[in-house]
């Protein structure tokens, strides 16, 4: 590792998680080094929400106002995409797709989630625009337009009652999906939700859904819950476990198994925000980043002090 450029921490992943890591770190005064292919889940999206003070910025003058930040503390940043990493002597080295290494002694993986659209024509390239899965970050947005709701997995239930907050007019297509109990059907109804039991064969550009029995339904706005899958194969390769994921009786994906800290079961490797916490919004993987940040500076810290002591 002595013969590559060393850093005390790589932060692989340069969305919020990782660059409020890499804040953490470099204002501890630890050489970082943030690897990052300009790939953020959120790039469809118009404006990041939720975030305190800075609700309503374009996701990608949030992560410009982040680099130049974490800069100024003297991290350095490498435009590529980290395609292994493997032990070392004292620590990692991490290789990128053109080649290039880095050796760090230890690893912030950052690398957040892939979403899984369901396998439905006319569905792709338009999530975050009129095609939602989260009420949280554009739901504010649709407030009172006529929004449509695709099931993907059972228990839609509370999709349905979540997004009734936001507009009176919500249809859910069961697309498949188990009916409403019941006792939902009654909750549903009382709530003014309408479900329509037919399943979805196309989405058209002028957002009408082409049902498999003949009918079409024309919505503002369309729903659909994802399958949240972590972006774990760099993690995979150092032995660090994932699990499915769940809420409450639905599997709703795969992430990157780890404790409170971000501490994965592979020494000197942590993780923050969606590759480990699926359902994190911009400002908690955020505050991921930053605790994760100074649980490796602690971690350091003790090394260090071990070394001299000899």
């Amino acid at each position: 590792m002595d013969r590559m450029e060393t850093y005390d921490v790589i932060v692989v992943g340069g969305g919020p998680a990782g660059l409020a890591g890499a804040l953490t770190l470099a204002r501890a005064r630890r050489s970082v080094l943030v690897v990052d292919n300009g790939t953020p889940r959120n790039a469809a999206a118009g404006h990041v929400h939720n975030f305190l003070t800075r609700d309503g910025t374009p996701p990608a003058e949030l992560l410009e106002l982040g680099r130049t930040e974490v800069a100024g503390y003297g991290a350095r940043f490498v435009t590529g995409t980290a395609t292994a990493a493997k032990p070392a002597d004292d620590g990692f080295t991490v290789t990128l797709d053109d080649g290039r290494e880095y050796g760090a002694r230890r690893l912030l993986i950052t690398t957040g989630l892939a979403d899984h659209l369901p396998d439905i024509p006319g569905i792709a390239g338009r999530l975050g625009s009129d095609v939602l899965h989260c009420p949280y970050c554009h739901g504010w947005e649709v407030s009172d337009q006529a929004i449509g709701i695709i099931a993907t997995t059972p228990g839609i239930t509370h999709a349905g009652l979540l997004w009734r907050q936001w507009s009176a007019d919500v249809t859910i297509v069961l697309n498949g999906q188990p009916a409403p109990s019941e006792q939902e059907a009654k909750l549903l109804a009382a709530r003014g939700v309408t479900v329509v039991d037919d399943r979805a064969t196309r989405l058209d550009p002028d957002r009408t859904l082409h049902l498999a029995g003949g009918d079409t339904l024309t919505r503002d706005v369309w729903v659909t819950p994802t399958r949240m899958v972590a972006r774990s194969a760099l993690l995979t390769d150092l032995g660090v476990e994932t699990e499915p994921v769940k809420m409450g009786e639905v599997e709703v994906g795969v992430g990157v198994k780890a404790d409170a800290n971000g501490a994965t079961s592979v020494p000197g490797v942590w993780v923050a925000g969606n590759v480990t916490d699926l359902r994190a919004q911009v400002i908690v993987s955020a505050a991921a980043g930053l605790n994760a940040g100074a649980m490796i500076n602690a971690d350091l810290v003790m090394a260090d002090a071990h070394r001299a002591a000899g």
